[in-house]
């Protein structure tokens, strides 16, 4: 049987630096990248999937449901996300809240370009180590999704908002895989109209 990995990605900001929401981008091809990011994930073979809003809740819903996507995403709303990205981490684990979940892919709207082969190897260091955290890497650069293993689950629920994932992550450093991929796409994060303007140009891609 397939262990079941559910897949979180984390678009609840307010995209302030940016001016616009990110989930709503359009990416080079034309898709909004919550759109892009769904289809990546469902391909990469991670079918269960949960998009976490913010402010823009029903925009970045109505953009998921015109997709034509191969999955339905359960589409949750984080009712305070200013405490930060953690407390939107715990809404996604929440709604994850199934005793067949053994781990989950957590990633950002805003790292859109990140390629399907690079999800698949990361599941796949998973499934061949066991590890409690798996994170794509090239060189000494390491990107998204990562992939928590359900043995910390209760560690990012508990983990200080201040310190957020990278708590935990530090908890597990000696344990912790780094997948070489050769994806820039895994680190490219699209957070101001430069760095979008960038993508759109294709220097980013």
């Amino acid at each position: 049987m397939m262990p079941v990995i559910v897949t979180i990605i984390l678009a609840a900001g307010d995209s302030t630096r940016m001016g616009r929401p990110k989930a709503l981008l359009p990416d080079p091809d034309g898709r909004p990248f919550v759109v892009r990011l769904v289809r990546t994930f469902a391909d990469a073979g991670s079918p269960r999937i949960i998009v976490v809003t913010g402010r823009d809740h029903a925009a970045v819903a109505g953009a998921l449901a015109a997709g034509r996507l191969p999955v339905d995403p359960v589409v949750v709303h984080n009712p305070d996300p200013s405490r930060g990205q953690l407390s939107s981490l715990w809404t996604g684990l929440d709604a994850t809240n199934a005793p067949d979940v053994e781990a989950a892919l957590v990633t950002l709207v805003d790292v859109p370009m990140v390629h399907m082969s690079t999800v698949r190897n990361v599941i796949e260091a998973w499934k061949r180590t066991g590890a409690p955290i798996v994170r794509p890497a090239i060189g000494e650069r390491h990107g998204h999704p990562v992939l928590f293993d359900r043995s910390v689950f209760d560690e990012l629920r508990h983990a200080p908002l201040a310190d957020g994932a990278k708590a935990v992550v530090r908890a597990h450093a000696d344990r912790l895989v780094n997948v070489p991929v050769d994806d820039e796409g895994c680190l490219i994060d699209v957070d101001t109209p430069d760095e979008y303007e960038a993508l759109k140009g294709g220097r980013l891609r």
